[in-house]
């Protein structure tokens, strides 16, 4: 028996921040060689909205180099960009003729998001969910990692595979893999810097709000001057009145490495003029070494561009064997 195999995608949208990092992505590298991963940068899901041509490839490898930057290992997963597998749109239309359109105008996140765009919504935000199902299903994945915001989005998936081994399978011969949802040990909850109560977010419109991976020393330390603190002497966990100091304790215990214990004696007696300088020095030390890492991936374009197209070829031997077994089940001809 092999690894049991993990597919997950993020958008190349904004930059990765803290938040991303300790909440999700240190855990993937820790548990990484537990599976067999497959790890997309999910290009066709970033054109759902309004988008800007000219960022779209640079954010694209800026985020392919993060991955690897942040410890992400070949020898465990395969990274590849969702547009580079042609697969990936054909199964979409497939999958598209079998399901119902009433489930897809359902969908929590299309109702919100189709509110802000108004009439200008795009056929592409409606069907995104159908396109979320074809990167799941070609990688035959057991397992996809899901927030809080995406067990709709899985539910539907699972919903399509039931309904497409129903029409066109037989129970001892499914065609595709009933996908369940992997809840990881769960990171760290970070905070927005200019609220405690809300969660760090790329889609936040103020960059005040979050430290991104690739911030210079400069921006940590301004954005770490400018955040929302209180007027209180002695900095403590776990106090509801006191959501910053909660959030900046814990972002200190995590990236210095310390435990909770350590980091609450250490900084019982502090005032934030003490406390601030520490944590933007601990900040910019714990960043160095990935952004580092970043720096030598990017100044290698030879090899950023060997990593996406072993990728690309690796996810294709998979991606096309699958949608061949779709393609056979609904009738069509094999091409001669």
């Amino acid at each position: 028996m092999g690894k049991q195999r993990v597919l997950s995608g993020v958008q190349p949208t904004g930059n990765l921040h803290l938040g991303n990092y300790l909440g999700a992505i240190r855990n993937w590298v820790e548990a990484q060689s537990d599976y067999d991963n497959y790890l997309f940068v999910a290009d066709l899901h970033a054109i759902t909205v309004p988008h800007d041509p000219k960022e779209l490839a640079s954010n694209t490898y800026t985020l392919v180099a993060l991955y690897l930057a942040c410890g992400l290992d070949l020898n465990h997963s395969t990274i590849f960009v969702q547009s580079h597998v042609s697969a990936h749109s054909e199964l979409t239309w497939l999958l598209n003729c079998i399901t119902p359109l009433n489930w897809l105008q359902d969908m929590i996140q299309f109702k919100e998001k189709a509110v802000k765009q108004g009439e200008n919504v795009g056929v592409g935000l409606l069907d995104y969910p159908v396109l979320m199902s074809a990167d799941i299903l070609l990688y035959q994945a057991d397992f996809v990692p899901v927030g809080e915001d995406q067990k709709q989005h899985l539910e539907l998936t699972r919903d399509i595979v039931n309904r497409f081994n129903h029409l066109f399978a037989t129970p001892d011969q499914p065609v595709l893999k009933l996908p369940a949802p992997l809840i990881r040990k769960e990171g760290a909850r970070v905070m927005s810097l200019t609220d405690g109560t809300r969660k760090m977010s790329k889609s936040d419109p103020s960059e005040l709000s979050r430290i991104n991976l690739l911030d210079t020393p400069e921006q940590i330390a301004n954005k770490i001057k400018r955040c929302k603190t209180d007027p209180v002497r002695g900095l403590t966990f776990d106090d509801p009145e006191r959501p910053e100091c909660n959030n900046l304790l814990t972002l200190y215990m995590l990236l210095s490495g310390k435990n909770k214990a350590e980091v609450a004696a250490e900084c019982e007696n502090m005032g934030w003029g003490q406390f601030k300088p520490l944590l933007t020095e601990t900040a910019i030390a714990a960043l160095k070494p990935i952004q580092d890492k970043y720096q030598a991936v990017m100044a290698d374009k030879g090899y950023l561009e060997s990593v996406l197209r072993d990728g690309r070829q690796k996810a294709q031997a998979v991606a096309n064997q699958t949608l061949a077994e779709v393609k056979a089940a609904l009738g069509y001809s094999v091409p001669l």
